[in-house]
């Protein structure tokens, strides 16, 4: 531990040399082998994390953005990319990216020949038609939008708001061009040499933060997000809207239909019999929801199949959970800390597991149980989750009732 402590301490001190040469007038060539030197063999979140600690330790937010800078040309000459972006159609960074190649496309093949004809000839067509262009173009503001709208609050959940920040800064920069370019052709006055240099400048920003996005941005969100965060980005996209193309497919997810899989002998009428007694569904719903704690049950197929609605949860869940896979419902970096649970249960080598951390005022104990039949056969995990702060508060006794 001690050496992963060093070796991030050391790379910290790299970044900030490479910043302090970048600050004193030194390029982004001349910089980016001491970079990638210091990031070798690290994923992009944990560069992003490293900035991140860079923002907290005061360095202001034009400084990260040189860095950005610099690892983006870093990554596009000698860093394997290890998270590939999501494939499946519908999905939001599918989205993004089929975004993406329509921007670049619409740069390259009307744009860039348009603003030629324009050099050629500044004719009334050739300013209406650059305009016509420079209006679609525009609709990058809306696949913009849904990324600092939709994605950033969710990296900001997890403590990731350095890239965020710097990335949002850039977009409004490349929004405040665009709108700039529209003026000087809607009100052309003989300036050519400034309305080319906008366009060439505006084109060559928004094809650097394209490939920003798909090195840096999409393979860290992918990384951090859940399937179910996922989910509500996708849900709440449609109200933003697209750039140039919309997805042509609905994002279609696997899921088990609970219902179907467990049909329950033991319910009838609405009662179900225990060895201790018949409680009916209200009850049953009603109880497990007084219980001072969140519950989650996952089946032995690691499905989930229940969770508790106590209205003070720690950790919030929706109804769109019940069905998914439990890796499923975890950030990609911790589901091998999941994996390795469920294998000890299921194998018999644990029966519980228990963990404790402090949330501001809360002191969070969470706790897994393996649940097994009569016979000792595994048939699914019971998370707990309480505040247990109150309770470590308590002194003395106390025999009468409250007021």
């Amino acid at each position: 531990m001690s050496e992963l402590i060093n070796n991030r301490e050391y790379r910290q001190e790299i970044l900030k040399e490479v910043i302090r040469e970048l600050h004193t007038g030194k390029t982004v060539d001349e910089v980016k082998a001491k970079f990638g030197k210091a990031i070798e063999g690290v994923s992009p979140s944990e560069i992003s994390a490293m900035e991140q600690e860079l923002v907290k330790e005061g360095l202001p937010i034009e400084e990260i953005q040189n860095l950005c800078d610099v690892h983006a040309a870093v990554f596009k000459g000698s860093i394997e990319e290890i998270h590939h972006p999501e494939e499946v159609p519908g999905h939001p960074i599918h989205t993004l990216r089929q975004e993406n190649d329509a921007i670049q496309k619409h740069i390259l093949e009307n744009i860039n020949p348009k603003l030629e004809a324009f050099i050629k000839e500044d004719s009334p067509d050739n300013i209406n038609s650059l305009i016509e262009d420079i209006n679609l173009l525009w609709d990058i503001d809306k696949h913009y939008s849904r990324k600092e709208n939709l994605i950033f609050p969710y990296l900001e959940k997890y403590n990731i708001t350095a890239p965020p920040k710097v990335m949002w800064g850039v977009d409004d920069e490349i929004r405040a061009l665009l709108k700039e370019i529209k003026l000087l052709l809607k009100d052309y006055r003989g300036n050519k040499d400034e309305v080319v240099e906008k366009i060439k400048h505006a084109t060559k920003q928004i094809e650097e933060m394209i490939f920003k996005e798909e090195s840096i941005l999409f393979p860290m969100a992918l990384e951090t997000l859940t399937e179910d965060e996922w989910i509500e980005i996708y849900d709440e996209s449609d109200e933003i809207g697209y750039a140039i193309i919309s997805p042509d497919t609905e994002w279609k997810l696997k899921r088990v239909d609970v219902d179907r899989k467990e049909k329950n002998n033991s319910l009838k009428d609405g009662y179900v019999r225990f060895e201790t007694g018949i409680l009916s569904s209200e009850e049953i719903n009603q109880i497990f929801n007084a219980i001072p704690g969140d519950m989650t049950f996952i089946d032995k197929d690691d499905i989930v199949k229940y969770f508790s609605q106590d209205e003070n949860r720690i950790f919030p869940r929706t109804k769109a959970v019940i069905g998914r896979s439990v890796q499923n419902c975890h950030p990609p970096a911790s589901v091998h800390v999941v994996e390795k649970l469920l294998a000890d249960f299921k194998s018999g080598k644990k029966d519980s597991e228990d963990f404790w951390i402090k949330m501001g005022d809360l002191y969070v104990l969470i706790r897994y149980f393996a649940i097994r039949d009569e016979n000792g056969e595994y048939l699914g995990t019971l998370e707990f989750t309480q505040d247990i702060a109150p309770i470590r508060a308590i002194e003395g006794e106390k025999r009468l009732l409250s007021d």
